[in-house]
Parts: C-alpha cells; structure tokens; sequence
C-alpha cells in the first residue's frame, strides 16, 4: 500500500527530488519562456544600443535569462520505495548566451555545437542517502554527498533529440552512471507546449552497490539479507510534460514521470518497489 508523507521543504531530500525530476528534462519549463521577446512591438528583437555609460552592464544583463517560481513534486522518498513525499520546492534557472545553462542540478557549459550535433560538460552534485529518509534504510548507513562531473552530446532532429551522457560522481558512492535517451517538444499553440521523453540508464558497479547492494555488516545491522549489486542497466525512464504560457513571462508546467528499475536493482532488498511514479506542478516567471 502507498503511504503519502506531506512535510516541510528539507534541503537534503528535496534537492534530491528535484534532480530525479530535472534528470528528464525539467529544464525545457525554463527554456520555454526564456526566449527574448520585441519589447517596444517594433519587430526588432535586437536591444538599440544604449549611449548611457550604463549600457554596456545592462547589456550584459538581457544576455541573461533567469526563471524564478516554485511548486510542489511528489516522489518516492528514496529510489526503490513505496512510500511518497509531497513537498514544495524552489525553482531557478538562468541562461546566458544559450552557452551556460545553470539549474537546481547544477551548471551545463556548451563545448561544441556544429547544425544538429551538440556536446555539453556537466557539473552537478549528488546528495547521497540517509538511512532515516525510511524506515526500510535503517542499518544501511549514509551515502555521502558527492560532485558529479560529466559530459553530454546530443543530435537534435526536427523536434527530436537522441542524447548521451555520462556522469562521474566524486566523492559519496564515487560511482559512474550513464543515460541514452529520447526527448521531443512540440507547440500546439503559442501559449501550449508539450513534450514526452524516455530514457535507460546504467550504472557501475561501485554506484550499484552503494545504493543497492548490502554488506554483512549492513545486513547484520538492518535484518535485510546480505546482496551483490552489479554493473549493469539500473532503471528506464519515462515521462510526459505540459508548458502553457499565461502571457511572455509567466507558464505554469505540469509533468508525470515513471521509472522503472531494472537488472540487480530491482531485485536488491532494499527495493520495495521497482516502479518509481513521480509527479510536478510548477509556476515561473521570466525576469
């Protein structure tokens, strides 16, 4: 039976929500509205220089686009559970250039972009585990937080894009996991966008292990039986997203999501559950 926990915002765990929730593309919501729009209806989306001494910084500040709202995500409280939290979350976003893009899961730099083709480095973090985030947990002990460092490359065709990447965790469980995956967005009207997305994910063995598997000691300790966790693919993801445009700078974006485990994590006892729904409603404004 699904049990549905409704808390306070806990900078831990929901930082950890929201990177499972932006791992299948939360950004679009941001990249939707941060789009310049004809100010003075001219026609002429290029800013007119300004003689000021000031225009050269304000310049500089509309290469800036920055999202702010808030909402709230359900999700389970820890990957292989059960049991749900619903809580409200913050939401930034700001591009610069279409080159740095910086969200709640850290900072993307474009590299290369050549017609479809593009390649991203990746800087992030992850917040690890507590064993009090559930009951299930106790015995196992923490996974520490970790940075990630990784890289993206993606080929975009029409409103398609086929992605691949693969992120190094430094520090915490200093594991490896890697995403192939398929994203399409398409405008059924200008205030109306739609997207759907899915993707596989792999993991090595130190990352497998870390959160799924389970030493003597841990077993000793929580009663749960004593299992290897292997390199191998860990979950597949799927997801389907609405943006709708109040006017050219507030949306409200809703978005359904569905993993599944797969492999040595759906069979690890820590496991309850190997389907994984989790679910957002934000609201945001462009500056």
């Amino acid at each position: 039976m699904f049990k549905m926990v409704f808390g306070p915002f806990a900078g831990r765990a929901s930082l950890a929500a929201v990177a499972i929730l932006f791992s299948t593309e939360i950004v679009l919501a941001a990249d939707a509205i941060a789009v310049d729009t004809d100010a003075d209806d001219t026609g002429d989306l290029t800013p007119p220089p300004d003689p000021s001494r000031f225009g050269r910084f304000e310049q500089k500040l509309a290469d800036w686009h920055v999202v702010l709202g808030g909402g709230a995500i359900i999700v389970p409280k820890y990957e292989g559970s059960n049991e749900f939290k619903v809580m409200p979350v913050p939401f930034i976003s700001a591009t610069f250039l279409d080159t740095v893009k910086v969200d709640p899961t850290g900072a993307n730099i474009a590299v290369y972009e050549h017609g479809p083709f593009e390649l991203s480095a990746r800087l992030g973090y992850d917040m690890g585990r507590k064993e009090d985030d559930a009951d299930r947990l106790r015995g196992l002990g923490d996974v520490d937080m970790g940075a990630v460092v990784g890289a993206k490359a993606a080929v975009k065709f029409g409103p398609a894009k086929i992605y691949a990447q693969l992120d190094k965790t430094v520090g915490g469980s200093d594991g490896m996991q890697g995403k192939l995956g398929i994203e399409v967005t398409r405008p059924l009207s200008q205030s109306l966008i739609v997207g759907a997305g899915a993707s596989v994910v792999f993991a090595d063995e130190k990352y497998m292990q870390a959160y799924f598997g389970i030493t003597p000691e841990q077993s000793a300790r929580s009663g749960l039986a004593q299992y290897d966790a292997g390199a191998g693919f860990k979950r597949a993801d799927f997801s389907i997203s609405a943006t709708y445009m109040l006017n050219r700078n507030w949306m409200v974006r809703g978005q359904a999501g569905v993993g599944i485990l797969m492999g040595d994590a759906a069979d690890s006892p820590v496991v309850v559950d190997k389907v994984q729904p989790s679910g957002m409603l934000l609201v945001g404004n462009r500056f």
